[in-house]
C-alpha cells in the first residue's frame, strides 16, 4: 500500500508540475513562432540544414547558476526557453515522414524539477510550440540524418566554453554529437556568416505581434523613468533610484531589465555603461539613467537626464539643449530610405557645432573626445538587436536614437562643464510615411523634466526601518 501512495505520489507530482495558472497572455504564440521557422526557411539555399542551439546556462556561484536567458533567435524561431536544446531547420522534407523541423528538447524529469522548476517536455512542445516532431536531447545522438548528404549547413557561433555533463544529454553532448554527425570546425565562418545574414533580415523587421509587446516594453519603462525623475533628490543613492525602476518594471509584468541598468549621478554619468550604481547621494549634480524593461523577451532602451534637485544649472542646460536639439535633428530624417548610417552623421555635425560655439572645442575631430559612441542601434529581442547597419531604414524597424555629451573631470575646456554626462535616448519606430517616438511619454524637453521633478512621486515619503 505504501509503494502504491509513493507512486500515486509521484505520478501527481510529475504531471502537476508541468501545469501552471495565473500566466500572462500576452505571450508570442506558436503561430508567431512557426510563421518565423517558415520566413528563416524561405531565405535559406536549397539542400541545406540550419541548426539553433540553445544557450548554456551559466554559473553564479558555487553551485547557484545566474537567472536562465533562452538564446534569443531560438526564442524567435521555437518559443522554447530552456536550456539543453536544439532546432534542426531542413530547406526540403526529410525522410519517410516527410519533416522539415525537428526540436531536441530537455527531458522531463520530476526529481529536478522539484527543485528547479517546470520543463515543457516532448509533449509540451507539442502541445503548447506546435511542433509535430520533437525528441528528448538524449534522441539526438541516435536520430538519423546524413548531414554529409547537405549542401549547406548554417549556424551560429558554437559555444565552446561548455562544461561536459557525464550523460552527453545537455548542451555540450548535443554540440559534440552535431559537429561528429556533420564534420562540422568550430572556425568556419562561413556558416556563421549566413545564419546571421538571414536572422539579420528576419529580426531587422519587426511583425505585428513584436511591436505590440515592444510597446508594451518601452511604456512601462517610461513610467519608471517618470516616476523617478518625480522621487529624485539630493540625497536619494543611485541604487535606490535604480530599485524603483526595477520595482516598476516588475508591477507591469517584466520579468526583466534588457541589460544593466546605468543609474550614474555627476562624473558616474559620463561613463557610458556605468554599472556599480553605488553612489550614497547624488547631490546638485545631472543624474544619467539608461534603463529599459525585458518585457517577455523583448527590450526596451530608454535614457533620460535629470537635474538631483529639480532644477538645471546654466552650464547643465546648455550641454542638455545641444543633445536634445542634435536628437531632434535625427528625428527629421527618420523615415523610409535613410541610410541607417546618416543617423549618426547628423547627430555628430549637430553635436560638433555645438561643442565649437559653447567654446568646448575649437577641432571639429575633437568631438569624439565628448561623443565617443554611436546615435542609434537595433531594438527588439536583443537590446543591441540583429539588423543589417549599412542598409537603408525600412518600414516596422525599431531603433534608438540616443546622442550623448559627456565632460569627465580634467578634460582640456573650461572646468565649469566638469562632471556632466547627458544623454537623451528614444525608441523610434519607422513606419510607412515617417516614425513614431514609442517612448515619446516620458518628457526631454528641459522645461518638461523640470516640471515633472517639482510633481510628487509614490516613493516620497516612505518609511522603513532603520538599521
Amino acid at each position: 500500500m505504501k509503494q502504491f501512495l509513493l507512486l500515486f505520489v509521484f505520478i501527481i507530482s510529475f504531471s502537476g508540475i508541468h501545469s501552471q495558472e495565473n500566466l500572462p497572455t500576452d505571450f508570442l504564440s506558436k503561430e508567431f513562432h512557426k510563421g518565423r521557422r517558415e520566413a528563416f526557411r524561405n531565405l535559406m539555399p536549397a539542400n541545406s540544414a540550419a541548426v539553433v542551439f540553445s544557450y548554456p546556462e551559466r554559473v553564479f556561484s558555487k553551485d547557484i547558476n545566474y537567472t536562465y536567458h533562452a538564446n534569443p533567435d531560438l526564442y524567435y524561431l521555437t518559443g522554447y526557453k530552456e536550456p539543453d536544446a536544439v532546432l534542426l531547420l531542413f530547406k526540403e522534407p526529410q525522410g519517410d515522414e516527410k519533416y522539415t523541423e525537428v526540436l531536441f528538447v530537455r527531458e522531463r524529469n520530476a526529481a529536478q524539477e522539484t527543485w528547479t522548476g517546470r520543463r515543457l517536455g516532448v509533449e509540451g512542445a507539442k502541445s503548447k510550440l506546435g511542433f509535430t516532431t520533437v525528441y528528448n536531447g538524449k534522441d539526438f545522438n541516435t536520430f538519423v540524418i546524413d548531414f554529409k548528404k547537405i549542401d549547406k549547413i548554417i549556424y551560429d557561433k558554437i559555444p565552446t566554453d561548455l562544461g561536459k555533463n557525464k550523460t552527453g544529454f545537455d548542451l555540450f553532448g548535443l554540440i559534440e554529437s552535431f559537429k561528429s554527425k556533420a564534420s562540422i570546425k568550430t572556425d568556419d565562418e562561413a556558416p556563421v556568416l549566413l545564419f546571421n545574414t538571414i536572422t539579420n533580415s528576419l529580426r531587422e523587421i519587426k511583425t505585428p505581434e513584436e511591436i505590440d509587446l515592444m510597446r508594451k516594453s518601452v511604456k512601462l519603462s517610461c513610467i519608471a523613468h517618470n516616476e523617478v525623475m518625480k522621487a529624485v533628490g539630493p540625497d536619494m543613492s543611485e541604487n535606490e533610484a535604480d530599485g524603483i525602476h526595477r520595482y516598476i518594471h516588475r508591477h507591469y509584468g517584466a520579468e526583466d531589465e534588457g541589460y544593466p541598468p546605468i543609474v550614474g549621478a555627476g562624473a558616474n554619468g559620463c561613463i557610458l555603461h556605468y554599472g556599480e550604481n553605488n553612489a550614497t547621494k547624488m547631490d546638485n549634480q545631472l543624474l544619467l539613467m539608461d534603463v529599459g524593461s525585458e518585457y517577455h523577451g523583448y527590450s526596451a532602451d530608454v535614457t533620460r537626464t535629470v537635474p538631483a534637485n529639480g532644477k538645471f544649472t546654466e552650464e547643465q542646460k546648455a550641454i542638455y539643449q545641444l543633445v536634445y536639439e542634435a536628437q531632434e535633428e535625427v528625428f527629421k530624417i527618420c523615415k523610409v530610405g535613410t541610410p541607417f548610417q546618416d543617423l549618426n552623421k547628423k547627430a555628430r555635425e549637430v553635436i560638433t557645432t555645438g561643442l565649437i560655439k559653447l567654446g568646448i572645442i575649437t577641432d571639429p575631430k575633437d568631438v569624439k573626445i565628448y561623443y565617443p559612441h554611436s546615435c542609434s542601434h537595433f531594438l527588439g529581442l536583443d537590446v543591441h538587436d540583429k539588423g543589417n547597419y549599412m542598409s537603408t531604414l525600412k518600414e516596422n524597424m525599431i531603433f534608438t536614437v540616443e546622442p550623448g555629451i559627456y565632460i569627465p573631470a580634467n578634460s582640456k575646456c573650461d572646468k565649469k562643464w566638469w562632471n556632466i554626462g547627458v544623454r537623451i535616448e528614444d525608441d523610434i519606430l519607422i513606419t510607412k510615411n515617417s516614425y513614431e517616438n514609442l517612448s515619446v511619454e516620458s518628457p526631454r524637453k528641459w522645461q518638461d523634466v523640470e516640471a515633472l521633478a517639482k510633481q510628487k512621486s509614490t516613493f516620497n515619503g516612505m518609511k522603513f526601518p532603520k538599521i
